[in-house]
C-alpha cells in the first residue's frame, strides 16, 4: 500500500478528510468501519487513530469537451478516536486528546490486527477481560472490562428479531462459565432473571426455575404502598376510609404476632396473618352495637353458628375495650344481632364503605393463582428461606442462575411481585454490606436482569406500576454500593423509566426500527462515535453497537452464538403449514389453562 496515494485535505478537532490521489492505484485497502493510523511528524512510535465513517466522490471533470476528462477521486471521512503509542511489544491507547500536529503527515496506514487488539486491551488486565463478541469488519475478539460491565448497570435493547434474547443468553452463559483458576464446580456468580415469556429455561438447563406453582413470596413483607395497591381501588370514592381501616387493622395484627417488638408500624416487615385481617375487616363491616352503650357489641356468635333460627352461642351485649374488640374480631367471622330493635344500631362502616374493599380482599384470598402469595407457605416462610430461593441456595441445589418465570403470574399482581422480589434482594445486599469491615467488598454480588423491562417499569405514573418502579429505581441509584446491579432488556427503550435507563453505563444496542426508540437511545448513550448510531435501523440479526465504560472504543460487533439457545427462535410457519394436519389435545390445553 502506497501511503503517498493518500492526502489529508481537511482537519478538525474530531475528524479529518483524506483524499485518494490516484484512484487507479487504490486496491481496496480500506472499508467503511476500518481503523487507520496517522503518524505524528518525525515520531514513528505515536499515531492518531481514526475510523472510516463514510466517503464521498470528488468529480473534478468540468464537462468541457476540449479539456481531457479526469477520473473522479474519493474522499474518506474519518472520525478521530484517540492516540496510540507503540513502545516495542507494548502499546498504550488514549481516548480523546487526538489533535493532529501541523503539518499533517501523510504516512497513513491500516491498523494491523495486533495493533487493533492492543487498543481494545489497553488498561484491561487479562483477568478482567470478558469476551462475547467480535468486530463486524473482521474476526477480532472484542474484550470488555468484565468488572466495569457488571458492576455498572447495563442495557440490552433491540427490536423483535434482532437477536436480543440470544445476546442476553450469551453474555450470562459466558459469565457463569468464567473462572480465575482450575477449580471444579460453580463459580460465585449469582444472577436472577425476571423472564416474562419463559425463554431462558432452555438456555440455562441447570438454573433454579421459579414460577407461580413453586414460588413462595411472604405477603407480610409487602410495604404499605404495595398493600394498598393490591387491595384498594383508586377509583373508589371510599378509598381514603378503606386505607385508614386497612392500615389500622394490619398494624394491630402485626403487634399481636410480634409482641416482643416495641415500635411497630404499617410498613414494618413483620409477620401478620392475612386471614385474621380479613376476619377483622368483615366483622368491622357487619358489627352492631348497643345504642345506649357504644362499647357493648351485639355479638351472637361465630358466623354460621345458627341452628333452626337460634344461636348456639349467645353473647348478647358483650362489653369490650377497643383493643379487646380488635383482638376478638381477629379470631373468626362473627354473627351480630341485626339492627332492628330500638336499642341496636349499625356499626360505623355499615353504610357500604368497606363492601367492595372486603369483596376484593376475599376474592384475592380465594384465588388459587395467588397461592404463591397468600398460601400457608407464604405466611410461614422465613426471610432466610425467601432469599435462598432467589440466589440459588434453596434445598442444597446450588445454581448460578435463578429464573423467575413471570408468565403464570396474574397481571394485576405482576408489578407487586417484581417489586417485592427486587426489594428483598436489595435489602439482602444492603444488610450483607453492613457486616463487612471497612474496605471489604461484597462476597456475593447480584445481577438482576429484567427481560422486557418496559412491561413493569414503564415511563408511566399509573399507580399499578408505582411499586415496581420505585423498587427498581432505587436499585438503579443505590444498588452498586451494595453489590446489586441491573441488566435492563427491552424492545421499546423509549417506554422505560428514564431514571432507570439513564443510570446504565454500558449499552448493547441492536437493531431498532422505531424512530422514537432510535432517538431515545441516541440521546441517553453516555458516549457516541460520530454517525455510528445511524446504523441502528440497518443492523443485521446478532449485530450490535457496543458502547460504554467497559469498552475502550465504541464498536460495531457481531455477538457470538450462545449454546444452548433460548426458546425465542422464530417459528417456521410456512414449513409447519406444509406438513400434514395435526390434531390438538384440547383437554390438556384447557387443564393447563385452568391452573
Amino acid at each position: 500500500m502506497d501511503s503517498n496515494n493518500f492526502k489529508i485535505i481537511n482537519v478538525s478537532s474530531t475528524s479529518i478528510s483524506i483524499e485518494i490521489v490516484d484512484p487507479s492505484l487504490f486496491d481496496d485497502q480500506f472499508n467503511l468501519g476500518s481503523y487507520i493510523k496517522i503518524p505524528y511528524k518525525n515520531n514513528d512510535t505515536k499515531f492518531v487513530i481514526g475510523i472510516i465513517e463514510n466517503y464521498r466522490i470528488k468529480d473534478e471533470d468540468n464537462g468541457d469537451e476540449e479539456t481531457e476528462s479526469t477520473q473522479p477521486s474519493f474522499v474518506l471521512e474519518v472520525k478521530l478516536t484517540g492516540t496510540l503509542e507503540i513502545n516495542g511489544s507494548e502499546s498504550t491507547f488514549e481516548r480523546g486528546g487526538h489533535g493532529i500536529p501541523l503539518p499533517p503527515n501523510n504516512g497513513i496506514a491500516l491498523l494491523s490486527e495486533e495493533e487493533l487488539s492492543s487498543i481494545f486491551t489497553t488498561r484491561i488486565k487479562e483477568n478482567e477481560q470478558f469476551h462475547f463478541s467480535k468486530l463486524t469488519t473482521n474476526d477480532l475478539k472484542v474484550p470488555v472490562n468484565g468488572n466495569k460491565f457488571f458492576n455498572k448497570h447495563f442495557a440490552i435493547v433491540g427490536s423483535t428479531g434482532s437477536g436480543k434474547s440470544h445476546t442476553v443468553a450469551k453474555v450470562l452463559q459466558q459469565a457463569v462459565n468464567s473462572k480465575n483458576s482450575g477449580y471444579t464446580g460453580l463459580n460465585n456468580s449469582h444472577i436472577v432473571i425476571f423472564d416474562i415469556h419463559g425463554e431462558y429455561e432452555q438456555a440455562f438447563p441447570e438454573a433454579n426455575v421459579l414460577n407461580a406453582t413453586n414460588l413462595t413470596l411472604p405477603y407480610w413483607m409487602l410495604n404499605g404502598d404495595e398493600l394498598e395497591q393490591l387491595f384498594l381501588d383508586t377509583g373508589d370514592r371510599n378509598n381514603y376510609n378503606q386505607s385508614s381501616v386497612l392500615r389500622k387493622v394490619i398494624t394491630e395484627n402485626k403487634k399481636k404476632h410480634n409482641s416482643d417488638i416495641d415500635k411497630i408500624h404499617f410498613d414494618s416487615p413483620l409477620k401478620f396473618d392475612i386471614q385474621e385481617v380479613y376476619n377483622c375487616l368483615f366483622n368491622i363491616q357487619t358489627e352492631t352495637v348497643n345504642s345506649k352503650a357504644s362499647d357493648r357489641y351485639m355479638i351472637v356468635g361465630e358466623c354460621g353458628s345458627y341452628k333452626n333460627g337460634e344461636s348456639t352461642k349467645s353473647e348478647d351485649g358483650v362489653e369490650l375495650s377497643p383493643q379487646q374488640r380488635i383482638e376478638k374480631y381477629f379470631e373468626s367471622k362473627l354473627q351480630f344481632y341485626p339492627s332492628k330493635s330500638q336499642s341496636v344500631t349499625s356499626g360505623t362502616y355499615a353504610d357500604g364503605t368497606l363492601d367492595k374493599f372486603i369483596e376484593r380482599l376475599e376474592n384475592k384470598l380465594q384465588n388459587t393463582r395467588l397461592e404463591f402469595l397468600f398460601g400457608e407457605k407464604s405466611r410461614d416462610i422465613s426471610f432466610e428461606e425467601t432469599v435462598k430461593q432467589f440466589i440459588g441456595y434453596e434445598n442444597s441445589k446450588e445454581s448460578n442462575v435463578t429464573i423467575i418465570n413471570l408468565g403464570g403470574i396474574p397481571f394485576e399482581v405482576l408489578s407487586i411481585t417484581v417489586s417485592l422480589i427486587s426489594r428483598i434482594l436489595f435489602d439482602f445486599g444492603f444488610f450483607f454490606s453492613k457486616l463487612l469491615s471497612n474496605g471489604q467488598k461484597a462476597e456475593t454480588p447480584l445481577l438482576l436482569l429484567y427481560e422486557e423491562a418496559h412491561i413493569y417499569v414503564p415511563k408511566s405514573d399509573l399507580l399499578k406500576y408505582r411499586s415496581s418502579k420505585l423498587a427498581i429505581e432505587r436499585i438503579a441509584k443505590e444498588g452498586r454500593k451494595y453489590g446489586v446491579t441491573l441488566g435492563i432488556v427491552s424492545q421499546r427503550p423509549s417506554e422505560i423509566s428514564e431514571t432507570i435507563f439513564s443510570q446504565c453505563n454500558n449499552f448493547i444496542a441492536m437493531r431498532l426500527t422505531n424512530p422514537e426508540d432510535q432517538n431515545y437511545v441516541k440521546r441517553l448513550l453516555p458516549d457516541t462515535l460520530g454517525n455510528l448510531t445511524e446504523t441502528l435501523p440497518t443492523l443485521q440479526s446478532g449485530e450490535a453497537l457496543l458502547i460504554g465504560e467497559s469498552i475502550t472504543l465504541p464498536s460495531l460487533v457481531k455477538i457470538d452464538r450462545c449454546d444452548p439457545e433460548p426458546k425465542s427462535s422464530d417459528i417456521e410457519y410456512f414449513e409447519i403449514w406444509k406438513e400434514q394436519w395435526k390434531n390438538v389435545d384440547f383437554n390438556k390445553i384447557l387443564a393447563e389453562w385452568k391452573k
